[in-house]
């Protein structure tokens, strides 16, 4: 006689900037077995929370950049319900997992406990999440990535610290305006009172997993501590140097801060099961594991254990390293992925918008991509380079200027930009990420629409002299359901091979090696890497930021 064996399913959760994404994939046959996203502003159960067009709140000042925590409780419900109407056995989710924007955090006031201790009685089912915890903030918007008016914050801290090199020591980075240590700096001393109010603040990768468990204290996981300039990156711990740095000055000084603090764990940690709210009014087990979860560039990378380029709008570069490795320059930060594993992350903003921006130069489309593709294979590799910069970018952090062409043409073609555009953009990335980058004949994974143009993979390939392998496209919420699955298995000692399952749930294409010409002309004779990095550090020089 045989028994079926009960289905057991992991599902990611990727609360972003402008959505709430699920995947749920089934742990035992690599599956998925559902994909959702419920737009902020798109959806009538979500759109009431006065977000604009950048889906943020208008701002009070020049950089602020913030939500309505309360839309993130409505996403949660809306998705729960969508899932139970799907036919999904939600009774069959085993563990639940969260990638959050990073950086972003919430204040939880004095009476936190008390109102997340609702979460645990069955009469709260009648009422949504954002009724049911909307008394919970001491400071009722949450501050999130593209906060960008901490500069005297973060250059205190810098300087607090030591220097930028004693704090990339300290922290993997260099105290990024964005990351969260110099926001809480800032919202301390813009709203002492809110500040002094504040019993708990939680990334909102851990305020999901506080939520769901009912545990507003649920730890942070270390890979998303990484970006907030508070721990110590090899130790994975709360540094007392940078907390005495954010904290100098605000109301309770280092002590206050470091009361507000949750724990830190791994982010492949279980911190606690489902409560009673979720498992009441959509059918969850009880058992259901709530893992630690983490910040959204940490679980994209979860599902490539090499070296991952995003071929995106920007260019995001994820090199694995050893826990050790990082970059003085502090274009890039050190962070760990999902599970745990030690990475640095660069990102380049002007990235392929800047090859559409040249497509559009020659009356194409966006999506008109064959005449590009043939303009690229009528160039050899290294004969061009066209230099532009449309945005302020951060990697090497330098400012904005309009194209240039290094050899001055008066009479340039589609193929001499595109192609010149193209390969100093690559350039770009490969050059400024050496520091930090092993070499290795181990393949250079690629995503990102730029994965289906033959000739600019080639080009990838040459100028990273390395194997090339295009990747689907995946993202937080897939990496989250993958790290999910993983954290389930090792919760009750069962084995995971996390390459295989990965590698199912998010395919590889063909190994496409570097050709011999293509490398020598990049980094031979042709030498086209050294002359770029002549002209276009001459060229950040003459327009800084």
């Amino acid at each position: 006689m045989t028994t079926n064996k009960k289905q057991r399913l992991s599902i990611g959760l990727d609360s972003s900037t402008q959505s709430l994404s699920a995947i749920i994939i089934d742990i035992d046959t690599a599956e998925k077995c559902f994909e959702h996203s419920i737009d902020y502003r798109a959806e009538e159960r979500t759109n009431g929370f006065g977000v604009g067009e950048d889906y943020i709140l208008p701002p009070k000042s020049v950089g602020e950049a913030e939500q309505p925590p309360l839309m993130y409780l409505a996403s949660l419900d809306a998705m729960f319900s969508d899932i139970r109407s799907a036919g999904i056995a939600i009774e069959n989710i085993v563990a639940v997992n969260t990638s959050g924007q990073q950086h972003g955090h919430v204040y939880l006031n004095q009476n936190t406990d008390i109102i997340f201790s609702n979460l645990s009685r069955a009469e709260s089912t009648t009422l949504e999440l954002q009724t049911l915890l909307a008394g919970v903030f001491s400071y009722n918007t949450a501050p999130i990535w593209m906060t960008s008016n901490t500069v005297s914050q973060t250059n205190h801290v810098r300087e607090a610290v030591g220097g930028k090199t004693k704090t990339i020591d300290l922290s993997g980075s260099d105290v990024p305006l964005r990351f969260t240590g110099g926001v809480i700096r800032r919202v301390a001393e813009q709203n002492p009172d809110n500040y002094a109010a504040t019993k708990l603040i939680q990334l909102i990768s851990s305020f999901i997993p506080a939520v769901l468990t009912g545990n507003s204290s649920v730890p942070i996981d270390t890979g998303n501590a990484c970006g907030m300039s508070l721990m110590n990156y090899r130790d994975r711990v709360w540094d007392n140097e940078l907390l005495a740095a954010t904290a100098d000055g605000i109301p309770g000084e280092v002590e206050g801060l470091q009361a507000k603090l949750p724990e830190l764990t791994p982010p492949d940690s279980v911190v606690g099961n489902i409560s009673l709210y979720f498992s009441e009014k959509y059918g969850f087990d009880r058992e259901c594991k709530i893992i630690a979860g983490s910040g959204d560039n940490p679980q994209a990378k979860v599902p490539v254990a090499g070296d991952l380029l995003s071929l995106g709008t920007s260019f995001v570069n994820m090199v694995s390293t050893d826990g050790n490795t990082l970059d003085p320059e502090g274009y890039a930060n050190a962070m760990y992925d999902g599970i745990g594993r030690p990475f640095m992350f660069g990102c380049r903003t002007n990235g392929a918008m800047v090859w559409d921006a040249v497509r559009a130069n020659y009356g194409y489309e966006k999506e008109q991509y064959t005449p590009a593709e043939e303009a690229l294979s009528s160039v050899s590799p290294g004969e061009f380079m066209t230099f532009w910069q449309p945005k302020t970018e951060s990697f090497p952090v330098s400012g904005a200027f309009d194209l240039i062409r290094a050899d001055n043409s008066k009479t340039p073609n589609l193929a001499q930009d595109y192609t010149g555009v193209i390969e100093t953009s690559l350039a770009a990335v490969y050059v400024y990420s050496q520091v930090f980058t092993q070499k290795t004949d181990n393949p250079l994974y690629i995503t990102g629409g730029a994965t289906d143009s033959p000739q600019i993979m080639r080009r990838v390939a040459g100028i990273w002299n390395r194997p090339v392998v295009a990747v689907e496209k995946g993202g937080a919420a897939l990496g989250a359901a993958v790290a999910g699955a993983h954290a389930y298995c090792k919760s009750v000692d069962e084995n995971f091979d996390i390459e295989t399952f990965s590698s199912s749930v998010q395919k590889r294409g063909e190994i496409i090696p570097p050709n011999s010409i293509d490398t020598e002309a990049y980094h031979g004779n042709g030498n086209y890497l050294h002359k770029f990095r002549e002209i276009y550090e001459k060229i950040i020089q003459d327009n800084p930021v």
